[in-house]
């Protein structure tokens, strides 16, 4: 059977992550007990070999992303993905969920119902979204058939790995957990996603530095 083995990781905390604050495509670096969640994920990584990382350019899950392959014993090829960026957000990027639920209530009533065709002003609908990841994934798994590689992003993206590999709907409420830098495994076949472990955080459970360095 053609099987690719999947570790699919969010990136590090950030200091708008603490505030609430739509990220979206900017470019947020991470912030202290970000660098500290990559160092714990590379470590728990660190014996089981991956033949590929591939990761969002954006900073805050790049340097998560090299964190990891930093602590393989055979340092795998590393490669940015534009299909693995975060929910363009538009115009909303920047703000926090309560300045949108102030200043913009009637998009943050689509956003919180997950109308799945509502677009933030300049952003991606939920249904373009999962049509994103779900090419982005296929691709990237057929290339690697019979092999291990990680997948290194951001909330919305591992959102719909999981809806995708557990046949939940774009509109669904979501009731699982997507933890910085927690470890998230799945198989990709012709057929699509299945489910291995989910959220795991393990590695996580020591209290890391909360001052920015």
């Amino acid at each position: 059977m053609q099987v690719t083995r999947i570790v699919a990781l969010r990136h590090g905390e950030t200091a708008w992550n603490v505030d609430t604050r739509i990220q979206g495509q900017l470019d947020i670096g991470l912030n202290a007990q970000g660098r500290w969640q990559a160092e714990r994920a590379a470590q728990a990584l660190a014996d089981d070999p991956l033949d590929a990382i591939y990761s969002s350019d954006l900073e805050r899950a790049w340097v998560t992303a090299a964190t990891l392959a930093q602590g393989q014993a055979r340092t795998p090829p590393l490669r940015p993905h534009l299909g693995l960026r975060e929910r363009h957000f538009g115009s909303l990027q920047g703000l926090t969920w309560q300045e949108i639920e102030t200043l913009h209530p009637e998009h943050a009533s689509r956003w919180r119902g997950r109308d799945p065709e509502w677009s933030p002003p300049g952003g991606e609908s939920l249904l373009q979204l999962r049509e994103r990841v779900a090419r982005t994934v296929a691709e990237l798994a057929a290339a690697h058939v019979g092999q291990h590689i990680a997948l290194v992003a951001h909330g919305g993206v591992l959102d719909v790995l999981y809806r995708l590999a557990t046949g939940q709907e774009t509109q669904a409420p979501r009731t699982w957990h997507l933890g910085n830098a927690a470890i998230n495994r799945l198989l990709w076949t012709p057929e699509g996603l299945r489910l291995v472990g989910w959220g795991d955080v393990g590695h996580l459970e020591a209290e890391g530095p909360r001052d920015e360095l």
